[in-house]
């Protein structure tokens, strides 16, 4: 995927009358010596009453003969004006658990049809500027099943997912040539990737 006709025109205050995913708090807050102090920090207006999490991270990886690989997504990012390099993700909808979430959003964004295999402890995305978090769930594709042969995404018209996919031995090497192309690069893949290569080195 090329950046293409994607890019950002302009950037402007938002008003908190016009805000329909995000809004801006100030907390106040009282630190370790007893100090009163204040934090800026955003929030999610999407987070379901009944959920405790945003949304969800899936990690999908194919059994090849050439070795694993993890299913990943190229989608432009209009806060950063890039194409990211991205998990397959998405928010979770009132009345789901993490699981239904990810198996819906793996069979929107990408066309594949998967069973979960575990679900990760909630994690945070950037807790020093933002209350937004996710679970990320593993899910095991069974490559023999004729829908996982022929792929059909349901891709919502503002969409434009390209799916691609990266050997796992080789995630943090692509991950440094896909910058170098001009992709940002998610932390979660970043991360997933720094992992790998201290397995590696620490034979673990």
């Amino acid at each position: 995927m090329s950046k293409g006709e994607a890019s950002a025109l302009r950037t402007e205050p938002l008003l908190e009358s016009e805000a329909v995913w995000t809004k801006l708090v100030k907390k106040t807050y009282k630190d370790a010596n007893g100090v009163t102090r204040t934090w800026e920090s955003a929030e999610r207006r999407t987070r379901p009453k009944d959920s405790d999490i945003d949304g969800v991270g899936i990690v999908a990886i194919l059994e090849k003969e050439t070795g694993p690989e993890i299913v990943l997504q190229k989608q432009y990012r209009p806060p950063l004006d890039k194409i990211v390099i991205e998990l397959p993700a998405g928010l979770i909808d009132a009345g789901e658990t993490a699981e239904q979430a990810a198996i819906r959003e793996l069979r929107e964004e990408t066309g594949y049809v998967a069973e979960v295999l575990e679900t990760s402890p909630i994690m945070f995305n950037d807790p020093g500027f933002c209350n937004t978090n996710l679970r990320m769930v593993h899910v095991s594709v069974d490559m023999s099943l004729p829908e996982n042969q022929d792929l059909k995404p349901a891709l919502e018209e503002s969409e434009f997912i390209e799916v691609f996919y990266i050997r796992l031995d080789a995630l943090w090497e692509e991950c440094i040539k896909l910058e170098a192309e001009g992709y940002a690069i998610d932390a979660r893949i970043a991360n997933l990737a720094e992992g790998i290569e201290i397995a590696k080195k620490f034979k673990l």
